[in-house]
């Protein structure tokens, strides 16, 4: 399956949140394993207290699915909770890529 657009969205847990934020993005990762059309899924870990999500479709029908589901919905519901700021999303088009 090609992947053809993405996300990139950014996080920077509240002081004292990051292992809750980390718990938070491992569970995500059985969220999306029933999204057909969600390539590839990534939780990264920028630096202490900044983290993200990285995770490419092949079409914007799929990106669309996927910022409609059960992640983005955990994530609108507990973004007061865990971060400082609302988190940054950026959608992106996939210029190359090697997937399995």
């Amino acid at each position: 399956m090609n992947a053809t657009v993405g996300l990139l969205v950014t996080l920077e847990a509240k002081p004292g949140k990051e292992a809750d934020v980390e718990e938070f993005l491992n569970a995500g990762r059985v969220l999306v394993d029933d999204e057909r059309d969600t390539v590839a899924w990534f939780a990264i870990k920028f630096g202490p207290a900044t983290y993200g999500i990285f995770d490419v479709f092949p079409d914007e029908a799929g990106r669309t699915a996927h910022l409609q589901g059960e992640v983005a919905q955990a994530l609108g519901a507990r973004a007061d909770e865990l971060f400082d700021k609302q988190p940054e999303i950026q959608q992106l088009e996939v210029l190359a890529s090697k997937l399995p």
